[in-house]
């Protein structure tokens, strides 16, 4: 069955791309009940090796994303 995108939340994506390979996805897959075949996971894999970062993602992962939250703080 495939799986519908619109389920799938940012936690959930998050975890799949730190999956190293498509037998770390079919198993992470598996702890949410969801059943992958070793094709599925490698064009998932392909697809989550192709996903963007949003600017506030981006920045976050960047280390900037304190920086804005914390330099107003700074000042009181």
């Amino acid at each position: 069955m495939p799986i519908n995108k619109n389920e799938i939340t940012k936690e959930m994506l998050a975890k799949a791309m730190q999956c190293k390979n498509a037998d770390e996805l079919i198993a992470l897959a598996k702890t949410g009940g969801i059943e992958l075949t070793k094709e599925e996971a490698e064009a998932y894999m392909v697809e989550l090796a192709d996903v963007e970062l949003d600017a506030d993602t981006l920045k976050n992962v960047a280390g900037g994303g304190c920086y804005s939250d914390c330099k107003a703080e700074a000042w009181l």
